[in-house]
C-alpha cells in the first residue's frame, strides 16, 4: 500500500453468493478497510491475480463527513450490488458501532446503511440473514483506547462492548440489544449457520473466552445463551494472575457442522461437533506456540485442562511466535489455515517477539468425518522474509469465496 501505518485487518469481495442471480457482477474486486487510518483500498485481483493493483482508494475523510464514522472492520457484498462496512468509531476515536455503504460499481461512499440515529454504542463484526430479515452486529471497543495495547482499566471505565445487538434487515433499524454480561465481554466475530432458513449462529467472546449461540426464539425475538467456556488458568510470570484462552476467530464449516475458533493467548485452536448445536462437543484441538509454552516465562499453576505446557512449535526450522488467531477454511473443509498476528497495538504488547521475526500461515488438515485436526509439518508462508522487513499477516481470504464471507439468500 501507498501509505503507513492504515493497519490493514480484514478484508471483503465486491461480489459474493449474494448476488448470485446477477450474471455481470464477478469477485474480482478487494476491499480492504483500514482499522486505524480509516481509509479504505480497493484492489484488483481479476486482471491478474498474481500482480493485484489498487482499483482505488477512498480516503478518511470521505467515511468521516459523510457519515460520521470512522475505524472501518467488516466488509460484506449485498444482493444489491452494494458493499456494506462496519465500524468501530467515530471521527474523534469514541466508540460507535454504524455501517458504511459503498456503490458496487463506482466504490462511492453512498453513506450510512443504519437509519439516522441507529447507530450503536461499539461496533465490530457483523452478518445478514435476509430469510429471517435480520442482521446481527457485535462490539470491540473504543478505538481510541485499544489502539496502544489493552488496558484491564479500560473495561472497568465501560470503553469496551459486551453486546450483540439485532437490526432491521429491511428497515435498517435496531430492534434488539442482548446484554452478554462479564462472561460475554468483547463478542468479536459472529457467524450464522450458513444453512439461509437457519435462525442461529454463534459469536466468539474474546475476554473471558466463551462462545455463545444465539438463536431466534418462538416469540420471534432473539436469544443468547453460552455453549463454550475455555477455563483460564492462574498462571505467574504474566501481565495477570489469570490468563484467558482470547477467543479471536471463530468459523462454521460450509455443511454447518464443525465449528472452529482460535484461543491467541493459549496458543491453541479448537474443533467442535455442532450437530448438535445447544452441545458443542470437543473433537480437535492443535497447539502453536502461545504464551504457555514449556520453555517461556509463564508458569501455570493450575490448570483446568492440561496436565503439562504445551512445547514450543517448530515448522521447516522455523520456531512459531504468536499465537493462532484469523482462520479460514478451504471449502470441502479438509484444510484450515491461520495467521498469528492480531492487531500490531496488541502484538507489542503480549508477543514482542512476533514484531521482531514476523508472523506466518500454517496449515492443518482436517479429519471431515469424525473430527480431529493435525499440523501439516511441510505448509509454512513465513512472513520474516519480506523484503521491507518482518510483516503481520491477519486475515485470509479465499479467491473462490470462503466461509466466513459468503452469504447465501
Amino acid at each position: 500500500m501507498p501509505n503507513l501505518k492504515d493497519e490493514l485487518h480484514h478484508s471483503g469481495w465486491n461480489a459474493c453468493s449474494s448476488c448470485y442471480g446477477d450474471a455481470t457482477k464477478k469477485r474480482d474486486k478487494l476491499i480492504l478497510p483500514s482499522l486505524i487510518s480509516s481509509r479504505i483500498y480497493v484492489v484488483d485481483v481479476g486482471v491478474d491475480p498474481r500482480a493485484p493493483r489498487i482499483h482505488k482508494m477512498i480516503e478518511p475523510i470521505d467515511l468521516m463527513w459523510k457519515c460520521n464514522l470512522a475505524n472501518p472492520h467488516t466488509s460484506h457484498c449485498l444482493a444489491s450490488g452494494e458493499i456494506m462496512i462496519s465500524t468501530m468509531g467515530d471521527p474523534a476515536g469514541n466508540g460507535k458501532g454504524g455501517f458504511v455503504l459503498l456503490d458496487g460499481e463506482t466504490f462511492e461512499v453512498k453513506g450510512n446503511w443504519e437509519k439516522e440515529g441507529e447507530a450503536v454504542a461499539f461496533g465490530y463484526d457483523f452478518w445478514y440473514q435476509p430469510r429471517h430479515n435480520v442482521m446481527i452486529s457485535t462490539e470491540w471497543g473504543a478505538p481510541k483506547c485499544l489502539t496502544f495495547g489493552f488496558n484491564p482499566e479500560h473495561v472497568k471505565a465501560g470503553q469496551y462492548g459486551h453486546h450483540i445487538h439485532v437490526w432491521d434487515w429491511t428497515k435498517h433499524t435496531r430492534v434488539q440489544s442482548i446484554d452478554l454480561g462479564e462472561e460475554g465481554a468483547i463478542p468479536l466475530e459472529i457467524r450464522f449457520l450458513h444453512n439461509p432458513d437457519a435462525a442461529e449462529g454463534f459469536v466468539g467472546c474474546a475476554l473471558n473466552s466463551s462462545v455463545f449461540r444465539f438463536y431466534k426464539t418462538k416469540k420471534g425475538d432473539w436469544a443468547a445463551e453460552k455453549v463454550i467456556q475455555v477455563p483460564s488458568k492462574k498462571v505467574q510470570g504474566w501481565a495477570l494472575p489469570t490468563m484467558p484462552g482470547l477467543i479471536t476467530d471463530i468459523l462454521i464449516s460450509l455443511d454447518d457442522r464443525f465449528l472452529y475458533f482460535s484461543n491467541w493467548l493459549h496458543g491453541d485452536i479448537r474443533q467442535y461437533d455442532i450437530t448438535d448445536t445447544q452441545n458443542p462437543k470437543l473433537v480437535g484441538q492443535v497447539f502453536f506456540g502461545g504464551c504457555l509454552v514449556k520453555d517461556g516465562p509463564v508458569r501455570v499453576l493450575e490448570d483446568k485442562e492440561l496436565k503439562e505446557q504445551p512445547d514450543p512449535r517448530v515448522v521447516k526450522g522455523k520456531r512459531i511466535q504468536g499465537g493462532p488467531q484469523m482462520i479460514q477454511l478451504s471449502l470441502d473443509g479438509k484444510r484450515l489455515y491461520l495467521t498469528t498476528s492480531l492487531y500490531s497495538g496488541w502484538d507489542k504488547q503480549f508477543y514482542p517477539e512476533l514484531i521482531k521475526e514476523g508472523s506466518v500461515i500454517l496449515q492443518i488438515d482436517v479429519d471431515t468425518n469424525k473430527g480431529g485436526m493435525k499440523l501439516n509439518e511441510n505448509f509454512l508462508v513465513d512472513f520474516g522474509k519480506e523484503p521491507g522487513g518482518p510483516v503481520l499477516a491477519h486475515e485470509l481470504r479465499y479467491p473462490g469465496g470462503d466461509c466466513s464471507s459468503d452469504i447465501w439468500l
